[in-house]
C-alpha cells in the first residue's frame, strides 16, 4: 500500500467533475487501499479520489471511531432533510476549520465494494502464506471452533 499526495486548495483537479467508476478491478482495489492508507496517514475521516488526483467518483469513509473504512463507488445523495451546523475541515485545506450548515440527515445510494476478504487487506507475503497453508491443510467445516495462525 502507498500513501498518496493529497492535492491542496487551488489544484484544478479538485474542481473537476469526476468520472463514474466502472468495473471493480484489482487496480481499483489498489487505489482504494492506497486512499485508505492516505486518509489514515493524514488523520482524516474521509477522502475523495479527486483529492489524490484520481478522477473517479469514489470516496473512502471511516466510521466514527476510525476503525473501519467503507469505500463508496458512484455515491449520490438521494434524500436529505433538516439542518445542522458543525465544524468541518478538509484534508485538501489543512489546518482550516469553520462551521458549515448541512442537512441533518442524508440518504446516499452507492455501490459498495463487495467480495473483499480480510486476506485482500494483508500484505502480499502474509497472503501467500495463508494461501499455501490453506492449500496444504484445507479448510475445516467446523472452523468456528478451530483456527490457525501464522
Amino acid at each position: 500500500m502507498a500513501v498518496l499526495r493529497v492535492r491542496k486548495y487551488g489544484d484544478p483537479a479538485l474542481r473537476q467533475r469526476a468520472l463514474p467508476v466502472g468495473e471493480v478491478t484489482p487496480e481499483l482495489r489498489a487505489i482504494i487501499a492506497d486512499m485508505t492508507d492516505t486518509m489514515y496517514d493524514e488523520v482524516g475521516i474521509g477522502l475523495a479520489a479527486p483529492q489524490v488526483g484520481i478522477s473517479l467518483r469514489l470516496i473512502v469513509v471511516a466510521d466514527e471511531e476510525g476503525r473501519s473504512v467503507q469505500a463508496l463507488l458512484n455515491p449520490a445523495i438521494v434524500e436529505q432533510g433538516g439542518e445542522a451546523v458543525g465544524e468541518e475541515g478538509c484534508l485538501s485545506i489543512p489546518g482550516v476549520f469553520a462551521p458549515v450548515t448541512r442537512a441533518a440527515w442524508v440518504k446516499v445510494e452507492a455501490h459498495a465494494l463487495d467480495g473483499v476478504l480480510f486476506i485482500d487487506r494483508v500484505d502480499a507475503v502474509t497472503r501467500d502464506r495463508i494461501k499455501r497453508k490453506i492449500k496444504k491443510e484445507g479448510l475445516r467445516e467446523d472452523a468456528s471452533r478451530h483456527a490457525f495462525a501464522l
